[in-house]
């Protein structure tokens, strides 16, 4: 297995290393051969799944059938040096074509009006952005194995295509190894005397994989968004709320070293990279913080660093507690050389008080201090510049909070139909001429906000526009 997995890592590896040179004959046929006609397919599909997000099923196939059976033809002994060449200008061409069945992108006509290796390049350089609510729903043991005995190849191929573009943000290996233990699953099971006990034991197996899939998904989604600054803010003000009685001191490097975990493995093609260094860094949290607090003592007990990890994550908001009203970086501070490092420990210290408020929204906080420090650093009189900003923030924040803290805090403590009753009695009460139909549409819109924004690992992009 990790020989097979070392050989799609190699292709890779070779993208990482040349890129602006997808179209040189020689790397592709090196990885053709060393991977094998049907491994180089996989990847081929995996890759193009993960950097096309929102194309069919059949778009991508077009595309992948196009790339494999071009290093097919032109990386064939005795081939004509200029195949590959002629074959990926073809390539082009087909995509910039009105009736191209490739997947759609909107900057397809700028490429298009450039030539030659400049327009290939540019094609190439093309992705969508990442899915952000992941679509892919796994069947029923039933549906897996109806879908998997009418055509194995075909059931091969939706799989890898709709998994790879729902969890596209995971590192490679890790998508890699969640998609090859999944479908080795069904292919065992689904012909097994015992199926039903078969996908038990199967899935228990691989249930560490299938959830490091979905949280690194999560975290390099949110890396690749926020850049490793803003996302030691984002882990820091949720470790902050799990735990506020901790002090700045006891998880910035925390955070810090979460950040760097990130940083190093969301692009890696080493095989264990993140697993391992998530492990390291689990061990670390554990050992700073268990004697602090029972639920992170809970979490820690297992043998399994990853399980813990996942346990820690889950946790919920723990209740604020009291503190004196948090102290305001002066002006000085803010503009010092260590002025990021102010405004995080303010911003940290009102995530201790405002347990229930949500990353997207510290996060847009974050991005409102960092703009001002902009700004107001720079300015001629910068006391005067932030001394306005202060009074403006001072008039707004605390309803910003407030109203924040009790959405998510009142869904975090109610059960979703007591939590909507609730919901529909305070905008009754805000608006009293609103009618039922209206009503019942604003409930609905804050409801749904609250279930996918109110936790931690919430989609940034999604929830900040929905802010």
């Amino acid at each position: 297995m990790k020989a097979a997995l070392a050989l799609l890592l190699l292709l890779a590896t070779t993208h990482a290393e040349h890129r602006g040179k997808a179209y040189v004959r020689d790397k592709v046929c090196q990885e053709f051969k060393a991977l094998g006609k049907e491994n180089f397919r996989t990847l081929t599909i995996i890759a193009n799944s993960r950097k096309f997000s929102n194309a069919t099923f059949e778009e991508i196939s077009h595309l992948v059938g196009e790339i494999v059976s071009l290093a097919e033809t032109c990386c064939a002994e005795g081939a004509d040096p200029s195949c590959y060449d002629a074959g990926s200008s073809a390539l082009s061409a087909k995509s910039c074509g009105e009736d191209s069945p490739f997947p759609a992108h909107a900057g397809t006509a700028g490429c298009c009006a450039q030539e030659g290796l400049e327009q290939k390049l540019c094609l190439a350089a093309l992705q969508h952005p990442p899915q952000e609510l992941p679509r892919y729903l796994q069947p029923s043991n039933e549906e897996l194995c109806q879908a998997f005995k009418k055509d194995p190849k075909d059931f091969a191929d939706r799989f890898l295509h709709e998994y790879a573009s729902s969890y596209g943000q995971a590192p490679l290996p890790v998508l890699l190894g969640s998609t090859r233990t999944f479908l080795s699953m069904v292919s065992t099971c689904c012909i097994s005397p015992a199926p039903t006990a078969c996908f038990l034991k199967e899935k228990l197996e691989r249930k560490t994989l299938s959830l490091l899939t979905l949280m690194s998904n999560r975290v390099c989604s949110r890396f690749t968004e926020y850049g490793k600054d803003k996302v030691t803010f984002s882990y820091l003000t949720s470790l902050a709320q799990k735990m506020p009685s901790a002090s700045f001191e006891d998880l910035f490097p925390l955070a810090e070293d979460a950040a760097e975990v990130f940083s190093e493995c969301c692009d890696s093609v080493a095989e264990d990279c993140m697993q391992k260094k998530l492990s390291e860094h689990t061990a670390k949290v554990c050992s700073a913080l268990t004697a602090r607090d029972k639920r992170f003592a809970d979490c820690c007990k297992g043998t399994n660093l990853m399980q813990n990890y996942f346990c820690i994550s889950a946790l919920p908001p723990a209740p604020a507690p009291k503190l004196p009203e948090a102290q305001k970086p002066m002006n000085k501070q803010l503009c010092s050389e260590d002025g990021a490092r102010h405004a995080k420990r303010y911003l940290f210290e009102l995530a201790r008080r405002h347990t229930s408020v949500p990353d997207t929204f510290l996060g847009k906080l974050y991005d409102a201090c960092e703009k001002v420090r902009g700004e107001c650093c720079s300015a001629k009189d910068t006391s005067a510049c932030l001394d306005s900003k202060r009074q403006q923030m001072g008039e707004e924040l605390p309803r910003f909070l407030e109203k924040a803290n009790q959405l998510c805090g009142q869904y975090t403590e109610l059960n979703f139909l007591d939590f909507k009753k609730r919901l529909r009695e305070s905008l009754t009460q805000m608006m009293p001429e609103a009618g039922p139909e209206l009503l019942g549409q604003l409930v609905e819109q804050r409801a749904d906000f609250a279930s996918t924004c109110c936790s931690h690992n919430s989609p940034p992009l999604y929830c900040a526009s929905k802010v």
